[in-house]
């Protein structure tokens, strides 16, 4: 594999994946939250895009694709939840969630 060995992609996929992961432990915004888990599907899918060019697979490719849409379903779906929130208050927290109930 030409340009930057594999454990390379490993670590900065890894990197991402924990940055993701603490932005969804420490921040209580759901906007951040999203990002956060956006990051670490992002980590996910560059990862299964290392071990398909590693082995010369397409299936990482495939799994990357799903990663992306399930992503973009996630956004969409999380976003709408977010405003549903913002209409009913001022500021949108994740203990907010308590408030969508009939």
């Amino acid at each position: 594999m030409p340009g930057m060995p594999i454990h390379g992609y490993l670590v900065l996929s890894a990197i991402l994946f924990v940055i993701g992961l603490a932005g969804v432990l420490v921040r209580r915004s759901p906007l951040v939250m999203l990002m956060s888990i956006e990051l670490m599907w992002g980590a996910a899918a560059l990862l299964f895009l290392t071990f398909a060019r590693q082995w010369g697979t397409m299936a990482g490719h495939v799994f990357s694709f799903l990663i992306i849409v399930v992503g973009a379903a996630e956004a969409a779906i999380g976003l709408a939840l977010i405003v549903l929130i913002f209409r009913t208050r001022d500021a949108a927290d994740v203990d907010d969630v308590r408030a969508l109930r009939g």
